[in-house]
């Protein structure tokens, strides 16, 4: 995300009907819009991965997967985001074709410009899904999976996976993938 907004205030019918027709994606915080930037090979290649790996594993199970184009709305802040990946098995996200209000998983691939971000503010936007039950950051300068899982009392626990774990768990969907399909063809600096 961008740091500097554009000025004019926007209603959330407003900005979806501009976001329709942009060329641009842009993030919308409480009125305002912030255009995103472009991702490089190793993020474009991991949320791809995962994608894949999931829309696999999900098929027939009444779950949709959406990677970087569809925005999740968290209505009671005002705030549409673009998750790199996201899972959805409610039905009534297939009501509303132009955004998701109900993810059980939300996935971010980390990079430079996004990822204090991804761990401070948006994850804290996140927390208010009460669908959500896992939120996974992604690192793309090394094999490093942080996954954290709403436990019953409602509270985060982190579970961190590496290069030397050969297996990564998404409780949220019952899912278990390797590291190294996750990682498949991404070359680190």
């Amino acid at each position: 995300m961008i740091a500097s907004p554009q000025q004019d205030y926007l209603t959330a019918e407003a900005y979806l009907e501009m976001e329709e027709n942009s060329d641009v994606k842009h993030e919308y915080i409480d009125g305002y819009i912030y255009a995103m930037a472009g991702a490089l090979d190793p993020h474009v290649t991991i949320a791809g991965n995962l994608f894949a790996l999931l829309r696999n594993h999900v098929r027939g199970a009444g779950c949709r997967v959406y990677i970087s184009d569809m925005k999740a709305r968290i209505e009671s802040l005002n705030r549409f985001y673009y998750p790199d990946v996201m899972v959805t098995c409610d039905q009534r996200d297939q009501e509303t074709p132009a955004y998701k209000k109900y993810p059980c998983l939300i996935v971010e691939v980390l990079s430079d410009s996004t990822e204090a971000f991804d761990r401070g503010d948006k994850f804290a936007d996140y927390q208010v899904l009460e669908s959500l039950q896992e939120y996974v950051l992604i690192n793309t300068k090394r094999q490093r999976v942080e996954c954290f899982q709403r436990n019953s009392e409602g509270l985060w626990v982190l579970r961190s996976y590496t290069s030397q774990q050969e297996i990564f768990r998404l409780n949220s969907i019952n899912f278990e993938g390797t590291m190294a399909a996750l990682y498949e063809d991404v070359v680190f600096e």
